[in-house]
């Protein structure tokens, strides 16, 4: 089932995972094993999560890296259909059989 208007998956991280926790984002960031830069453009909506960054977040929060990556294909999904009417390309089709 398609989801309107997904929220950004650092938003889930945010508010699922270290709101509940009481953790910074520096402390978050040094659990992770990565920069506090890298988890602020995510929890800010300015980066997606990774492959690698669904491993650690499945590391330390729980779930799977496959449900991680849901969600940011969900997101990102809905973001281009938003503008799908204006992505401009040609229809292909096989030539006609012989």
């Amino acid at each position: 089932m398609k989801m309107f208007n997904p929220p950004h998956p650092g938003e889930i991280v945010r508010e699922e995972c270290l709101a509940p926790l009481g953790l910074s984002v520096t402390s978050a960031a040094a659990a992770l094993g990565v920069s506090r830069k890298a988890l602020s453009e995510l929890l800010n909506g300015h980066a997606g999560i990774s492959p690698e960054m669904a491993i650690r977040l499945t590391k330390a929060f729980g779930g799977s890296p496959e449900t991680w990556l849901g969600m940011q294909m969900h997101y990102d999904l809905w973001q281009v259909e938003q503008r799908a009417g204006a992505i401009q390309v040609a229809r292909l089709a096989p030539p006609p059989a012989a």
